[in-house]
């Protein structure tokens, strides 16, 4: 197999983190954990389900948005992916706006129905490809989705883990903080560190492992089924990715 991308790297790591889950959904502009979702289905032998918003070919939302909303009110969604333009060091999400909300530096699509699911779906896994201080800040400018809540919440749902470019954060909701996990093959902690805007913690004993990169037989899959599918909803991504069909 020929050199493995840093994308394929953020794909395995996400997938790892949905086996032996029923049903993951997956929302707009995911391309990366769509195609981890679809991984993971490939290695259950189809028995996760994988509910991908925007496609037409054997849909499982007949109803858009809307029915992915009822589906998690219901508790039927184990898994679903959020990112954001700002994302802080207490999983907090921002796609609204740079700088003063009320005269911002820029603005973006908004939070559509992101603070809803990140509260009622059990395990949401942030991503972000672009691993800077510019998009790890210390406090995000607006929070889309608050990533902790006071303890007389009622929040079924929230973070789970945080996987970027670089490496791979799970969340403590406990401590309210993220942990780094692991390293991509070729970072290094004093580059995560410095290319982080936020204070994380590390694994007991402080030795972070690298993050373990896909077989030859995940490769295969992403390469060939996991394409195949995902070209469906996001056509740019599959061409860049694995070429034209």
């Amino acid at each position: 197999m020929s050199g493995i991308r840093t994308e394929e790297v953020m794909i395995a790591s996400i997938a790892r983190m949905l086996d032996g889950l029923s049903h993951i959904a997956v929302g707009a502009a995911s391309p990366i954990p769509g195609s981890a979702a679809l991984l993971a289905c490939q290695l259950s032998g189809g028995a996760t389900r994988v509910s991908l918003l925007g496609r037409t070919s054997n849909p499982t939302f007949t109803d858009g948005a809307r029915e992915l909303f009822d589906c998690a009110a219901q508790g039927r969604i184990d898994a679903f992916f959020l990112s954001g333009v700002q994302i802080d060091g207490q999983a907090n999400i921002n796609l609204v706006s740079i700088g003063d909300p009320n005269k911002p530096k820029a603005r973006f699509p908004g939070s559509f129905g992101s603070a809803y699911l990140y509260f009622v779906i059990p395990r949401v896994i942030l991503f972000r490809q672009d691993h800077s201080p510019r998009a790890l800040v210390p406090k995000v400018d607006f929070i889309s989705a608050p990533g902790v809540s006071e303890p007389n919440v009622y929040r079924p749902g929230g973070p789970y883990a945080l996987v970027t470019g670089r490496c791979v954060f799970d969340f403590d909701r406990e401590a309210g903080r993220f942990v780094l996990r692991s390293l991509h093959p070729g970072h290094t902690l004093e580059e995560i560190k410095r290319e982080t805007g936020f204070e994380f913690g590390l694994p007991d004993g402080d030795a972070v492992p690298e993050t373990e990169p896909p077989s030859s037989e995940w490769l295969e899959l992403i390469r060939g089924p996991v394409g195949d599918e995902i070209r469906e909803v996001y056509p740019e991504f599959a061409t860049r990715m694995f070429g034209k069909d």
